[in-house]
This record gives C-alpha cells, sequence and structure tokens, in this order.
C-alpha cells in the first residue's frame, strides 16, 4: 500500500493511493473506514488498523475514491514525533575512512513540508544543499530491537530531502540549527508498506536539480543497512509509531562539486527512488509581508 495525507474539501485526511481504469485515485480511509484521520494515530493503531486499511483496498467502495488530481498530497507525517539522521552512510560520499559507528543527529519537526511544497531560501544562509535519502517510517514502539527482528518493527519507507544550510552547519561541532530551518525536510509522496519493499538495501535512488542528475546510488551502497541502524538507535532510546529514521545521502551533495552547487531560487529539485516514487519541491526566495 501507499498511504498518503492529503487535502480534500478543506480537511486533511489520510488515504491509499490507488488504479482505478489507468487512473490515479485516493481511497479517502477516513470515509472507507472509521480508522483517525492522522497518519500517526492510524500507525499507533497497530495491526488492527493496517488490517483494516487492507481489507479497504481488497474490496474498493468507488464512493470512496478521489480523483488524484482533486487532492493535494502533504507529508505522509505532518508533524514525526522524531527525526534521527544518518550522515556519512554510503561509500564514497567521503573520503575519510568508513565509520566504525554510525554518525546519528536529528532535525525537527518544523523542516516537514509536502510534496511541491516550496523549499525557502532564507535571507541567513546562501548556502542551502540537497540530500536524497531513503527514510524509515516506524510502526511499532520498540526499544533493544535486534537486527535479525529490526524490520518488523518498520511500517514502510519513503522520500526524505534532508535540505542543509551548510555556512551554519559548519560553525560548530553541533548540525542541528544547520539542519533544521522551516522547510528544510521534504517528505513523501507516500509511506509504502513494508509488504511492497521486503529489502530496503536493493533500491535505486537519484536526485536531479533543474532535470540535470546530481546523485545517483543504490540503498547497497550503505555503510550501516536499516537493521543495523534499528538495532543501534534502539539500545539508546524508545522508537515510536511516526518515528523517522532517514538513512544517509549518497555522493554527489552540491557542497561536493567544484564549484559548489547550492539550490537558489528558481530551481527544481526531485529525489527519486525505486518503488516509492518521486518527491519534488520548488525552492523559493523567503518573502517578507
Amino acid at each position: 500500500m501507499k498511504l498518503v495525507t492529503f487535502a480534500y474539501h478543506d480537511e486533511t485526511r489520510i488515504g491509499i493511493l490507488v488504479s482505478k481504469n489507468g487512473q490515479a485515485h485516493v481511497l479517502d480511509l477516513n470515509c472507507a473506514t472509521s480508522l483517525p484521520m492522522d497518519m500517526v494515530q492510524f500507525l499507533q493503531a497497530g495491526d488492527a488498523a493496517m488490517t483494516a486499511a487492507q481489507n479497504a483496498v481488497a474490496e474498493v467502495d468507488e464512493r470512496f475514491l478521489i480523483p488524484q488530481s482533486d487532492v493535494i498530497l502533504l507529508a505522509p507525517l505532518l508533524r514525526p514525533g522524531k527525526i534521527i539522521c544518518i550522515g556519512y552512510n554510503y561509500r564514497g560520499h567521503t573520503s575519510a575512512a568508513l565509520p566504525t559507528h554510525p554518525d546519528i543527529f536529528a532535525k525537527l519537526s518544523n523542516v516537514v513540508i509536502g510534496p511541491h511544497q516550496p523549499i525557502v531560501i532564507t535571507r541567513t544562509s546562501q548556502m542551502v544543499d540537497y540530500e536524497g535519502e531513503l527514510a524509515v517510517v516506524m510502526g511499532k514502539r520498540c526499544k533493544y530491537v535486534d537486527q535479525a527482528h529490526a524490520l518488523d518493527v518498520v511500517a514502510g519507507y519513503t522520500i526524505f530531502n534532508d535540505v542543509t544550510a551548510r555556512d551554519f552547519q559548519k560553525r560548530t561541532s553541533q548540525w542541528l540549527l544547520g539542519k533544521s530551518f522551516d522547510t528544510y525536510g521534504p517528505l513523501g509522496p507516500a509511506i509504502v508498506t513494508k509488504e511492497e519493499i521486503p529489502d530496503p538495501s536493493n533500491l535505486d535512488l537519484s536526485l536531479t536539480l533543474n532535470g540535470k542528475e546530481m546523485q545517483h546510488s543504490n540503498t547497497c551502497d550503505m555503510i550501516f543497512p536499516v537493521p543495523y541502524l534499528i538495532e543501534c538507535i534502539t539500545q539508546a532510546l524508545t522508537l515510536e509509531p511516526g518515528d523517522i529514521i532517514s538513512t544517509g545521502t549518497p555522493s554527489g551533495t552540491g557542497a561536493s562539486y567544484n564549484p559548489p552547487v547550492f539550490m537558489k531560487p528558481g530551481d527544481e529539485v526531485c529525489v527519486r527512488i525505486d518503488k516509492i516514487g518521486e518527491l519534488v519541491n520548488p525552492v523559493v526566495s523567503e518573502s517578507f509581508d
């Protein structure tokens, strides 16, 4: 299933992307079932909610289908509880020796925007970089998870763009501020549930800027794969349904080019990942009313 959060008739709802007669539709779960209208609450409801959603897809009632062109897709998780990110997790991303432990940092939930919503270049930084990443969406509350069972606690996968103000990032050893500007976390377009992606370690990932490919890799090039990351993180903290682990970006970030290629107003950035789709966002300048 491809789970989405969408706006329709001034309401925010959750649904599933489906195809009917070759046309893209959204199955409105809030009309088809008694499930919550918020994605985090849906995930907190656990296996029973997921089964109800699967049953709604299996026996689609056309009354609850909305043409996708009539809705606005939002970030599938509007305000994730935690956004945990991994640095330097692809071979070739840095010339330094491979790390022995994951480089873990966090972004705040104010960064999250959805497909086609604008990344805002502020007046305080002109060194704004893209980072296309696979994001893991947690489906169960968990602590001390071993690798062998790590994928059991996953709800699904989506796309994340770990947008970064490089100048702010480099001011100190702590990355939080440079990573957490408003709009610096495009997410979506859908959460693809884990039965459709049984192996997250073999997905092509690419990023284009104004149609030019800047990043291209495969998640098999991760230094620390998804199960290892879940095991490592849950040694320290409890993960909750709707938390996100963004698994790092491959080589080809704008800062790595000579000269650097930073995003600017008027640009369009697109991240594509196999089996998930594409996440497209325009880049605009900050406006002042």
